[in-house]
């Protein structure tokens, strides 16, 4: 009798465990096809002079607000094929970046006109720039303009986005002829 209840009790164990494993699998299949949930940005006020992609805090005393947070400056070689003269490297701006084009991948060749409006790349039907690969998440990354100036944003991608051969965590100033890598395709920002 005690041995039949053994029996039991691991074959119940057993089940579990494999249907621990079946959940976990389509856990994975489900935000590798559907991606993540991407949170909206919080709106700013009318009468801020650029979106940003960062939220402010507003304080409510009058005092002398804090200077605003900078994301890290991304660094970059000196010499390389993007500097300037003073040896670091020309951002892209929206007076020097006119144009993303696509330098590698299914689409290479193809141009886009960049807008002050945030482009998103990924897979979905709905992105901006829509890169169809296995290595593309649905929302993969973001291009925005910050105080005038072109950053990518990762948004949470399976597989990374590079930007000059260097993930990038968190927005990055993008500077001029700089690859960005998404899955098998890299563009740059142009003038």
């Amino acid at each position: 009798m005690s041995g039949e209840l053994t029996l039991l009790l691991l074959r119940l164990a057993f089940l579990a465990l494999l249907w621990l494993f079946v959940f976990g699998i389509v856990y994975a299949l489900r935000s590798d096809l559907f991606g993540s949930r991407v949170q909206k940005l919080a709106a700013e006020p009318a009468h801020a002079p650029s979106a940003s992609p960062f939220p402010s805090n507003p304080s409510p005393n009058p005092s002398p607000s804090p200077p605003a947070r900078q994301p890290p400056p991304i660094s970059t070689l000196p010499g390389g094929p993007n500097t300037a003269q003073g040896g670091r490297a020309a951002k892209a701006t929206t007076s020097s970046a006119g144009r993303l084009v696509i330098t590698s991948g299914p689409k290479a060749g193809e141009e886009l006109r960049l807008s002050p409006e945030p482009l998103t790349i990924g897979r979905s039907g709905e992105s901006g720039l829509v890169i169809r690969d296995d290595y593309t998440s649905t929302h993969h990354a973001r291009l925005l303009l910050w105080n005038d100036e072109w950053m990518i944003q990762d948004l949470d991608s399976t597989n990374g986005t590079f930007l000059g051969g260097k993930r990038v965590s968190v927005p990055t100033q993008i500077p001029l002829n700089t690859p960005i890598r998404i899955g098998a395709t890299s563009f740059e920002l142009r003038r």
